[in-house]
């Protein structure tokens, strides 16, 4: 990446710019897709835990985003939200396909991580 862009990168998105790139390096983020066409992706975070972002309405399963974007107003995302747009721009992402149920599984299980 140029170090202006870089830079731009940093100036928006702040402290989330840099581990972003990270995911993207680490080819962290996959797009998960159904025949019907809905899709959702999957990041890989640093920790290891596997969290799941929906692009079209600007959502991350990952505390981060809860605390900092929805409750604090103090970022505009997070690191995986940052990384899909990344990858997505830069043909990085990994490709799934899967079923209407699998992805339905998919989007389930993150729902009973969270209650």
């Amino acid at each position: 990446v140029p170090d202006d862009l870089l830079l731009g990168l940093k100036f928006i998105f702040g402290p989330s710019a840099v581990p972003a790139l990270d995911l993207v390096d680490q080819r962290s983020v996959t797009r998960v897709m159904a025949p019907s066409g809905r899709t959702a992706y999957q990041v890989l975070g640093s920790s290891g835990k596997l969290y799941t972002c929906y692009s079209s309405c600007h959502f991350c399963t990952c505390p981060a985003f809860g605390f900092t974007v929805l409750q604090k107003s103090e970022s505009l995302l997070c690191k995986h939200i940052l990384a899909v747009y990344l990858s997505e721009a830069i043909g990085a992402c990994q490709e799934l396909s899967v079923s209407e149920e699998q992805l339905s599984s998919i989007l389930l299980a993150e729902e009973e991580d969270e209650g």
